[in-house]
């Protein structure tokens, strides 16, 4: 993995020393309107990310992208991951602090994460899943030209009751997301 950078955020390969100041973040109970819940605790998310250091799934078939994105400023306000499969499609995540809603950084960042999947990792295609009632992530997923995935895609994906999956090229004509 390496650092993305984009005009207002850099993109920095996840690893356990983020957990400090990734916890701060992930305890916006703004982020868990719609879904899962804060870190337990700052040495459990320290942990966690020693974990994902690895890069790969236990069985080694996927690979496990995660960045935190901090602002030029230095603060962080959240993280994009991707979980790639050998079939050349790519799961991707974001979370970000509601303090920065709103200002398109969620958006500057998951692009900078969808050209570095196409661009360095071979994926064609994409994929995120969304609570339908989470208006907001729903809105950001359209504006990156995501849609709805037909009925096959979506049989082949365990999705929880109140879950969408859209699914879109990773390179879309000339890049012109």
């Amino acid at each position: 993995m390496r650092t993305l950078e984009t005009a207002r955020v850099t993109l920095e390969p996840q690893v356990a020393a983020h957990a400090d100041e990734m916890f701060v973040v992930l305890s916006d109970p703004a982020i868990y309107t719609y879904e899962n819940e804060p870190p337990q605790s700052l040495e459990w998310l320290r942990k966690r990310f020693q974990r994902l250091e690895s890069r790969r799934s236990s069985d080694g078939t996927e690979q496990w992208l995660n960045w935190v994105v901090r602002l030029r400023t230095s603060e962080l306000i959240g993280y994009v991951q991707a979980t790639v499969s050998p079939r050349r499609s790519a799961l991707i995540a974001y979370e970000f602090s509601s303090a920065w809603w709103g200002r398109g950084l969620a958006r500057e960042a998951t692009e900078a994460v969808i050209h570095e999947l196409a661009d360095h990792y071979d994926v064609v295609e994409l994929m995120a899943i969304a609570k339908a009632a989470n208006a907001r992530s729903r809105r950001l997923l359209e504006h990156m030209r995501f849609l709805p995935a037909d009925a096959a895609v979506v049989a082949a994906h365990r999705l929880e009751p109140g879950e969408v999956l859209v699914t879109r090229a990773a390179r879309i004509a000339a890049d012109a997301s």
